[in-house]
């Protein structure tokens, strides 16, 4: 499980970096908000400067990770814009997948300012406020499609959040403890730069331990908690990767449940298993991260060969 933080909210003129959970206007990647129909909306992106985003070397064969944090900023943009929810309430991630149309964004990069088409569905009321909400997406760009993705994610006023979350709810005092601990070194030969690095070496070539940055200027903009949703989808694609060295692909596609929160108090093991390729040939992994013998996260990735050249 995995939950984003709310700092009462009108249908915005923009996006503010409020409504989208961010402390830094350079982290805002949507840029505008339409709505189609009671639950259908036509949310802007700009992507002409992801800089605070990604990284100036960011490589051109992996674009899950702006897509994704493009999407994720649609939950609370829509909960608050879209479905009256008051700012201090948490958005709890339970499932997200993706698809990525890699020839494309192979073709044109990821710039420019595409649009995100979102239907939600499967809305729960409770006490006449949204209380859970189903979305699916599709990313596109002067007509052409970049990626799909569906996700869930629930709820929670602020009292019960604490009320069950305990001391672990204090963020503060979370990421206190999180930085008096030693961040553990990278994976030797990552292709990812250094601050991006989100998994450290172990005696097993399939097992990892998470390594949890909480300066990271996107993944703890703000503090948080717990481990954000995003670093555990990073963590999955960047095992898919490294296992597979030195046949390393893209995680073109990928299915995520969000069991329980990584805390930041206590190391979390990252596993990756080998599966039979899926039915269009791609290699796939199953990964999984446990914290103190409980089952956190699953990722099931499919790993594209990467371009030649």
């Amino acid at each position: 499980m995995s939950e984003m933080v709310t700092p009462a909210a009108s249908s915005p003129a923009r996006v503010t970096k409020d409504l989208v959970h961010k402390q830094h206007a350079d982290q805002v990647l949507l840029s505008g908000l339409e709505r189609l129909g009671e639950d259908e909306f036509l949310v802007a992106a700009d992507w002409t400067d992801t800089s605070g985003v990604v990284a100036t070397g960011h490589s051109r064969q992996d674009d899950a990770v702006l897509i994704t944090e493009t999407i994720r900023q649609t939950f609370p943009l829509l909960a608050h814009a879209g479905y009256d929810i008051p700012f201090g309430h948490r958005l709890l991630w339970e499932e997200y997948r993706y698809a990525l149309n890699l020839p494309a964004l192979r073709e044109g990069g990821t710039g420019g300012r595409p649009e995100l088409h979102v239907r939600c569905h499967d809305v729960v009321r409770r006490r006449g406020r949204v209380s859970g909400l189903s979305l699916d997406i599709t990313v596109l760009r002067d007509g052409e499609q970049l990626a799909t993705a569906h996700t869930r994610f629930h709820i929670q006023p602020p009292a019960i959040y604490q009320r069950l979350r305990g001391p672990y709810g204090d963020a503060h005092r979370m990421l206190e403890l999180a930085r008096s601990r030693p961040l553990p070194p990278p994976v030797s030969g990552a292709s990812e730069e250094f601050r991006d690095a989100v998994l450290s070496p172990t005696d097993a070539r399939d097992r990892w331990l998470l390594r949890i940055d909480t300066h990271h200027p996107m993944y703890f903009d703000h503090p948080g908690d717990h481990a954000p949703g995003i670093l555990l989808l990073e963590a999955a694609k960047q095992a898919a990767r490294t296992i597979r060295h030195p046949r390393a692909g893209v995680a073109e596609a990928m299915e995520t449940i969000f069991h329980r929160y990584v805390e930041l108090d206590s190391p979390c093991r990252v596993d990756a298993q080998l599966l039979p390729d899926d039915q269009l040939g791609r290699a796939r992994l199953l990964v999984t991260a446990h914290q103190d013998d409980n089952l956190c996260f699953t990722a099931l990735v499919s790993v594209a060969k990467a371009p030649v050249g």
